[in-house]
């Protein structure tokens, strides 16, 4: 990976942490503690440092390291368009164009370097992110497919239905660990985002907070698979989603919802939990519907571009 990628991916997740009051005013980051979090050198991670420090988010004082400033006002105000920056940039052209229908299903790593002005690294790295996510894999012998099951509405669809299968099965395992400094964490989170951080978080901290809350409850089933599982749903669920529109009226219901089944877990009655999870899925999906049949109806009116390799 690039250093100025790399860089780039720990700068946004740091940044992420500190909007989201993970980072509190005052805490203290070395280059040492961030190489050690995020399995890196001591030279990119205080280059990212330094980012930060650069656009007023942590103070450097010599000898001591870097804390956290307090995040100025504007900062934690964003748009309802969900524009993520966890992948790099061009991760996101790429996947922009292929939901778009701009680019074949069949491309050469050359067209693509072309395409979009790319070294071969950069391709391999963006081509690699895709596989590992599941909208593309090599050809044999030569070439890239792109796949339609990262990109039709039925996906989202599944991608929920199978989501509502796990997600309460999880709760219900003989070895879930009811965790409870995990659960206070949780809870805290929801809590500040009922509390105003709803109305003030970017968008695409929103989803991400969302995400965030299933796989922490799921892990503590104690059985990998589910996390595993629910790591990769999520990851398709962010190509189809990152582009649209975050509802923050509805972000009420969710949060209130994530609340409720963190102090039921608390309270040892998982059962319910895993029934307001049930429903607390279903009801994603089903306010989602009118959503996805105005798409599949732009997909009959409008055919797909066919571009040439």
């Amino acid at each position: 990976m690039a250093s100025s990628t790399l860089v780039q991916r720990i700068v946004s997740e740091i940044r992420q942490k500190i909007q989201l009051g993970e980072l509190a005013p005052g805490a203290h980051l070395s280059a040492q503690k961030v190489a050690d979090t995020f399995h890196v050198s001591r030279s990119p991670a205080r280059e990212a440092l330094t980012a930060l420090a650069d656009q007023q988010l942590l103070e450097q004082i010599p000898n001591r390291g870097f804390f956290v400033l307090e995040m100025p006002g504007e900062l934690a105000l964003g748009t309802d368009e969900v524009t993520s920056d966890e992948e790099p940039v061009e991760y996101y052209r790429l996947s922009e164009d292929w939901l778009n229908d701009a680019i074949p299903s069949e491309v050469t790593e050359k067209y693509l370097r072309e395409r979009y002005n790319l070294t071969k690294f950069q391709v391999i790295d963006i081509l690699n992110r895709a596989a590992k996510v599941g909208w593309a894999e090599p050809k044999p012998g030569y070439g890239w497919r792109f796949l339609d099951v990262a990109k039709t509405p039925e996906t989202l669809e599944q991608i929920y239905r199978v989501r509502s299968l796990i997600e309460p099965a999880a709760l219900l395992e003989a070895s879930f660990n009811c965790d409870l400094e995990v659960l206070r964490r949780l809870k805290k989170e929801q809590s500040d985002l009922l509390a105003g951080g709803i109305d003030t978080l970017p968008a695409d901290r929103l989803l991400k907070s969302g995400i965030r809350f299933h796989e922490e409850l799921i892990k503590l089933s104690g059985n990998p698979l589910y996390l595993m599982i629910l790591r990769q749903l999520n990851n398709m669920r962010r190509l189809i989603e990152y582009r649209s529109m975050i509802d923050r009226k509805r972000q009420y219901t969710q949060c209130a919802e994530h609340l409720r089944m963190v102090e039921l877990v608390e309270e040892g009655d998982n059962l319910e939990a895993a029934h307001l999870m049930k429903r607390h899925l279903s009801g994603s999906l089903a306010r989602k519907s009118p959503i996805l049949q105005l798409r599949r109806a732009a997909e009959v009116q409008e055919p797909a571009r066919s571009v040439e390799v």
